[in-house]
């Protein structure tokens, strides 16, 4: 699994006061304290479930490869 492309943080109230409190593809609402990762490629804080699942399908420089672009 590629995850170079992400950088895990604590969901802090500064970040989900001044960014965004949902994941940038499926919505989930973030919990204060929760792990999160901002996906570098499309400047996005997205969960551990997306993460792992745009991972999966992208290329060393952060490029999706394989299946489709989104989740949906």
């Amino acid at each position: 699994m590629n995850t170079q492309c992400f950088v895990e943080q604590d969901a802090t109230s500064n970040i989900l006061l001044r960014v965004t409190n949902v994941c940038g593809l499926c919505y989930k609402t973030f919990e204060e304290g929760e792990i999160i990762y901002y996906d570098m490629h499309s400047y996005r804080y997205i969960c551990k479930d997306c993460m792992e699942k745009l991972a999966s399908n992208m290329n060393e420089d952060c490029v999706i490869e394989a299946g489709e672009s989104s989740l949906f």
